[in-house]
């Protein structure tokens, strides 16, 4: 029988390009998910890519009783940890509840995890916690810092899991910092999907060159890059996908914990992926520039070389992978990007 992992927030963008590469790879992955952020219809793209019964279990991560129920399952070797709110402009008008969701909701599944006596955790951090970094690439060895609420609930659940590995021998954890991930899975089934809330880039350009939006508003034109916008490391999402299913095999092999950067180490300007996805998709992108956001940094680059050393990981797919992919998925679950075209 395959090792059961269990998937926190495992319908969203992230978690269902997770899901697949943990099925390829051998694993029978259980996704745990509120749904307040995905959609279900992303369970029958899952099941037609994998061409297998999807395990779901609609319940919040605050829930303990709901966590020990599924954990007492048995079989699980770890867990992977996503379910968390990640809006920077939504954490600074409403940092409570990224408090309660973030941190509390950490707290309540490793109570779970702990219950089960399953201790292996894969958790989703993110380049948030360099803060305003002083140099770039950063490296997993620059100072912490956070700039805005949702940053600071990453930061200090990092430190959390970082007492309790120290405390309690029996933890072995990867925290992997993400950068920025875009794109879409090879079969165009899955993405991330452009909705009225979004605050990432590419769902935002994904809406303006959908007619969804007559423009984009790029924020802020007098940063110290290239072309005044803020400068980002863009990772394809199946490369991040990738990172998870490394991550958890180096805890299942050697229970060591390990904190590591999923990014390629080059920066590409929000102008230069307005362009990039203006050809891939063969559409204008009009934009208006306006003020900086409060919370966002001028560049953030990673340094991906300890992820090689420790995981293996190399990112492989480039930005106008990224776009073309996206673009893909676009016309196949919205049918007016065709005729966009």
């Amino acid at each position: 029988m395959a090792d059961r992992i269990l998937l926190t927030g495992g319908a969203g963008y992230i978690g269902s390009h997770i899901y697949l590469d943990l099925v390829a790879a051998g694993f029978d992955p259980v996704i745990y998910d509120n749904f307040s952020n995905a959609d279900v219809a992303v369970l029958d793209a899952l099941k037609q890519i994998t061409q297998r019964r999807v395990d779901v279990v609609r319940a919040d991560v605050r829930n303990g009783t709901a966590l020990r129920a599924v954990l007492s399952r048995g079989g699980f070797a770890g867990v992977i940890h996503l379910a968390a709110l990640k809006s920077v402009p939504e954490s600074v008008s409403s940092p409570r509840a990224y408090f309660d969701n973030n941190l509390g909701g950490l707290i309540t599944l490793m109570q779970a995890m702990d219950d089960a006596g399953v201790n292996r955790l894969v958790f989703s951090s993110s380049a948030t916690v360099y803060g305003t970094p002083e140099t770039v690439p950063i490296p997993e060895t620059a100072g912490r810092d956070y700039t805005n609420p949702y940053g600071f609930t990453k930061l200090a659940s990092e430190q959390m899991l970082e007492m309790v590995a120290a405390a309690e021998p029996r933890w072995s954890i990867g925290a992997l910092r993400y950068f920025n991930p875009a794109g879409a899975h090879s079969s165009g089934l899955i993405g991330e999907t452009p909705s009225e809330k979004t605050t990432n880039l590419f769902p935002a350009i994904a809406r303006v060159a959908l007619g969804q939006l007559p423009r984009l508003t790029v924020f802020g034109d007098d940063y110290d890059t290239p072309d005044g916008s803020a400068e980002r490391d863009f990772i394809h999402i199946e490369d991040l996908a990738a990172g998870h299913v490394l991550s958890l095999r180096r805890l299942i092999e050697d229970g060591h914990s390990h904190c590591v950067n999923l990014g390629t180490g080059r920066g590409h300007t929000v102008l230069e992926v307005l362009h990039a996805f203006a050809k891939a998709s063969g559409q204008e992108i009009p934009h208006v520039l306006a003020p900086r956001r409060p919370g966002d940094v001028a560049r953030s680059v990673a340094d991906p070389a300890m992820a090689e050393t420790v995981l293996g990981f190399r990112a492989r797919r480039s930005l106008e992978e990224m776009c073309k992919s996206t673009w893909r998925m676009l016309e196949q679950t919205h049918p007016g990007a065709r005729d966009a075209a």
